[in-house]
């Protein structure tokens, strides 16, 4: 290979070395890193990302190089140069992938090992450890309401029965139901809306009263199936001060779109008046449910409450009626 040239391909090798980092690191996909866990799964990702870049670049190159480079002249009806068999080409694009997954693999595990820290995996969904779930029994609520409340009699497992554990994690206990989250902290403190303290490590213990749910915090990064007859649990560490989404990322039911609320990671100060505000309220009635929600919608009728929610979705109430 001729001086320049080799100059050429090393510009260009470092110059597609450069665009892969940058865009990696850039490339703006994910939303905000709320948590420990966050940025390690971001670290991965952006990775495999500039990897998957750099060879984007490399191929579509190469492609566009032999477009232009071997095109067929005009008036030139001859055959190519019959080409076959580069030994050290093909040990080449052998090699450099099979490095390059092996890697990845070894990267992965570890940060899914990271992420898990030091969780027993029969806490996870695919564990072994079964128990038992009281049955939630609403009492013939609206569907509405039942999205906002709930009460000990409903068969929420409270804070209080949760196993002594390290005074440096925050346990508290999720109860998932259609079409609602419930989180409970100690002394009986319950409400649809999960707040916790920033840099604390953060446990929840979920049950499922009817059927499968999931989970998930996309600005946490983690996910989790909760299951009825089978505790599951996730432990994270938020970092970021802000308000998140709560989704239920597993089809459970026709109100399942609307199973959502809000996840609000406080400042120790912020948290420790919060939960005093809980504890007054916990105090003065302890069979009131703390709703976060506007008043307004625990005043309304499942048609009302499905309504809201088929225009939100751009629908149309009268056609689902004739669907069904």
């Amino acid at each position: 290979m001729r001086k320049n040239n080799l100059i050429s391909v090393v510009v260009i090798i470092g110059l597609i070395f450069a665009a892969s980092i940058w865009y990696g690191r850039n490339n703006g996909l994910l939303p905000v890193a709320a948590g420990d866990e966050a940025v390690l799964y971001d670290g991965l990702f952006n990775t495999i990302l500039g990897i998957a870049f750099g060879f984007f670049l490399v191929v579509e190159g190469v492609l566009i190089y032999s477009i232009i480079k071997f095109r067929r002249r005009k008036g030139d009806d001859t055959d190519g140069p019959s080409v076959h068999e580069n030994l050290s080409l093909e040990i080449v694009w052998t090699a450099i992938p099979t490095v390059i997954v092996m890697w990845v693999a070894i990267y992965s595990f570890d940060v899914y090992t990271a992420m898990q820290g030091n969780q027993d995996l029969s806490g996870m969904a695919h564990g072994g450890m079964h128990q038992t779930v009281a049955k939630a029994d609403r009492g013939g609520m609206p569907m509405s309401k039942a999205t906002l409340a709930s009460s000990n009699s409903d068969g929420v497992l409270m804070a209080g029965t949760l196993p002594a554990g390290s005074d440096d994690v925050l346990a508290i206990n999720v109860s998932a139901m259609q079409f609602a989250w419930i989180f409970n902290y100690t002394d009986e403190i319950a409400t649809a809306e999960l707040h916790v303290p920033v840099g604390k490590k953060i446990r929840l213990n979920m049950n499922a009263v009817d059927v499968l749910h999931a989970f998930w915090v996309p600005q946490l990064r983690i996910k989790q199936d909760v299951i009825p007859g089978r505790e599951t649990y996730l432990e994270f560490t938020p970092r970021v001060v802000g308000e998140y989404p709560v989704v239920c990322a597993e089809l459970c039911g026709s109100y399942h779109g609307g199973m959502r609320t809000t996840m609000v990671i406080d400042t120790p100060e912020d948290y420790s008046k919060w939960l005093k505000e809980q504890q007054e309220i916990a105090s003065n009635d302890p069979d009131a449910i703390v709703a976060t929600r506007p008043a307004s919608v625990t005043q309304m009728s499942e048609q009302e409450y499905l309504a809201g929610k088929v225009a939100q979705a751009g629908g149309d109430m009268h056609m689902m009626h004739m669907s069904h």
